[in-house]
């Protein structure tokens, strides 16, 4: 039976009792790698983090997968594996391509979306930027050549899938999310939106920070009021930029809540199928944010900036609107045209429940552990 090893950066704290504290969204993920593998799964991850935000305590043996936890800094191992899944984030990770395991390499990010993150970090002064850029650089050209010797490459979302599919025959385009069938809006949900006429109900959900457009929440919410637009705007998250929304949301009258993050499939997931319109997205960057099919999954419609990720997902989803990058007033005047045209909101609303339905969390995962299973040697190599 084929063993796959799963290399991550995923946070770790080990605890007096000899228990691990993990990320929950990891240790799920890993779980359902587990169950759908038909052989061994194991894990490594590395020590050295401070605090784990979304964490829960684990013994070891009730993972339901071997966990092979490593000081921070320490180099991997030689690991006995007849494939190795590994991030393209970590730079040390590409020095397995080639190697006696074939490996294939899972990425999001491009490039591109690298260099804006840097651009967009208030805490880096511009010599630092710099020379991070010049790092960026100097990785992905790495990044580009270990591409070419892997076994395969799992692409979590469009940019990714566009900009490294020339590279390896065995490239997979996969839309990461966390709804399950069971999580998706019912119908008497969706009736229940429909049926809605009181203030248009925003929600944005996600970390508070710059190169996920928090800046741009404030000034779109007081367009609205301008406007006299009847509207609520919840924002669920936490980051850098929470006391510039929290000191906004104290001039627009009760209408901004800045809610701490919940928990998603308890918390996130029943208010936004019950008592959301339209998810505001103010990302400027590329990256495959899961919110956009996550919202799309609970029946709310997505309105956002038009990044090369939800641009390609609102032409093929219908689920919402892309507007001008880092345009506020393209947000703010099409938040008051569809306050007036109530139908478009439901249309969209069901045009992007079909098409999360369509990519569910149980599909994109089976598809992706055939695709793992396409690259071992003895399956065409």
């Amino acid at each position: 039976m084929p063993h796959l090893l799963m290399i991550a950066p995923a946070p770790v704290m080990r605890l007096p009792d000899g228990r691990l504290r993990l990320d929950v969204k990891y240790v799920e993920g890993m779980r359902a790698h587990a169950a759908l593998w038909q052989g061994r799964v194991s894990a490594v991850v590395w020590e050295g983090a401070a605090s784990v935000p979304f964490g829960a305590d684990y013994a070891p043996q009730e993972l339901g997968f071997d966990l092979t936890v490593l000081p921070a800094g320490a180099p991997l191992p030689q690991m006995q594996a007849d494939l190795i899944a590994a991030p393209a984030d970590m730079a040390e990770a590409l020095a397995l391509a080639g190697g006696p395991v074939p490996v294939v390499f899972v990425v999001e990010y491009t490039i591109g979306t690298r260099l804006r993150i840097v651009v967009l970090d208030r805490a880096r002064g511009l010599l630092r930027k710099g020379w991070s850029a010049l790092w960026n650089l100097a990785v992905e050209r790495r990044r580009r050549q270990a591409f070419r010797r892997a076994a395969g490459v799992q692409c979590n979302g469009y940019p990714a899938f566009d900009a490294y599919r020339g590279l390896n025959a065995r490239t997979f385009l996969y839309l990461d999310g966390r709804m399950r069938v069971d999580m998706m809006a019912t119908a008497a949900q969706m009736a229940a939106k429909a049926a809605h006429a009181g203030p248009l109900r925003l929600v944005h959900s996600g970390r508070l920070e710059p190169m996920k457009g928090a800046q741009d929440l404030v000034p779109v919410a007081r367009a609205l009021l301008a406007a006299g637009v009847d509207f609520t705007l919840d924002v669920f998250g936490t980051g850098a930029l929470e006391a510039e929304v929290r000191a906004g949301a104290e001039s627009l009258g009760g209408r901004l809540r800045l809610h701490a993050p919940v928990d998603f499939e308890t918390g996130l997931v029943p208010f936004l199928c019950a008592h959301a319109d339209l998810f505001l997205s103010c990302h400027r960057q590329a990256d495959p944010s899961c919110s956009y099919l996550e919202s799309l999954g609970c029946g709310v419609p997505v309105l956002g900036y038009a990044n090369e990720m939800w641009a390609r997902m609102a032409a093929e989803s219908g689920g919402g609107w892309a507007v001008p990058l880092g345009d506020r007033r393209a947000l703010s005047d099409r938040l008051i045209a569809l306050d007036a045209d109530r139908r478009a909101l439901r249309v969209a609303a069901a045009s992007g429940l079909d098409f999360a339905q369509a990519h569910d969390f149980e599909t994109e995962f089976a598809r992706r552990m055939a695709h793992f299973a396409s690259c071992l040697p003895r399956n065409g190599s």
